[in-house]
């Protein structure tokens, strides 16, 4: 839903949340320390509910070379 078009119900009636590290939910640990977590950001369609979840461009490295991922 970055397009600000729900893929559901095609409602423009979007909002953003974005993920704080440290909270549980909003982050993708990459490590052991809270320093090498990524915020989980949402977008959620206040017209139907659907929620997606992503993470932004510049934190895919990141996620790539974790040791949590697995391939």
């Amino acid at each position: 839903m970055k397009t600000k078009k729900c893929p559901k119900c095609q409602s423009a009636n979007i909002v953003k949340i974005e993920g704080v590290i440290g909270r549980p939910g909003e982050q993708i640990q990459t490590g052991f320390f809270t320093t090498s977590a990524v915020p989980l950001n949402r977008y959620i369609c206040c017209n139907c509910g659907f929620i997606e979840e992503w993470v932004d461009r510049e934190n895919l490295e990141k996620i790539l070379n974790s040791k949590n991922a697995k391939r």
